[in-house]
């Protein structure tokens, strides 16, 4: 039987345990934001974080206008591209504040920004991302069920060239924009600090993605 390569780090390795391209195809629409894909997705085949090459890596010098309003101090960490059987799905940019410590990234106010480079439904979004939180953190039923409806509500489907924004405020909970649009908030810091567990806890299912994205930061 044929191997099906897979990009790993910008290199193609074999995959001794081959996945149809209908099963490739059904795990993709599956895949979410803002963080979405899960080693459990195919068969225990691992999505993998991939950083970009210098001479590919956008000039992430200039924050979208809604993080420049809300952190006017806020510096690049880090930034990666998340590849799954080597299709691109977005690149992401961690906004820090001075002081920011990712040992401790709750207490800090901070904001990330996914730049999709291929079309997923807020959905599967919102599905992907509850799975991906509980991996990182311990919730009851009653607020998975209110955070999913949560994230429903805030998450639209999106195309290539999209870009969402989170915002992380301690104390206050998680805004959201939509290519500069306000989309509804979770005003819940146990949500926030799960929510996005996903990229900056220690639990994450894509630890590569989170060390390109906490590259400047303080551990």
């Amino acid at each position: 039987m044929r191997a099906m390569p897979i990009r790993r780090y910008g290199k193609l390795s074999e995959v001794r345990n081959p996945v149809s391209r209908r099963r490739v195809l059904a795990g993709l629409k599956s895949l979410a934001v803002l963080a979405t894909v899960s080693g459990n997705l195919n068969g225990g085949t691992q999505a993998i974080a991939q950083t970009r090459p210098p001479a590919s890596k956008p000039a992430a010098t200039v924050a979208p206008r809604e993080i420049a309003s809300e952190l006017p101090d806020a510096l690049v960490s880090g930034t990666a591209r998340l590849t799954f059987f080597g299709f691109q799905v977005y690149d992401s940019t961690l906004w820090i504040t001075p002081g920011f410590k990712a040992s401790d990234y709750a207490r800090y106010p901070f904001a990330l920004q996914l730049d999709y480079l291929r079309n997923l439904s807020g959905t599967a979004i919102a599905e992907r991302s509850i799975k991906e939180m509980r991996g990182v953190a311990s919730f009851n039923a009653e607020q998975e069920k209110r955070w999913l409806k949560a994230m429903q509500d805030a998450f639209p489907d999106v195309k290539a060239g999209d870009r969402i924004v989170g915002l992380h405020t301690p104390g206050l909970g998680a805004r959201f924009w939509y290519n500069g649009q306000v989309r509804p908030a979770v005003a819940d810091t146990e949500f926030s600090h799960a929510f996005f567990g996903i990229w900056l806890s220690e639990k994450t299912s894509e630890p590569a993605l989170r060390s390109s994205l906490l590259e400047h930061s303080t551990p």
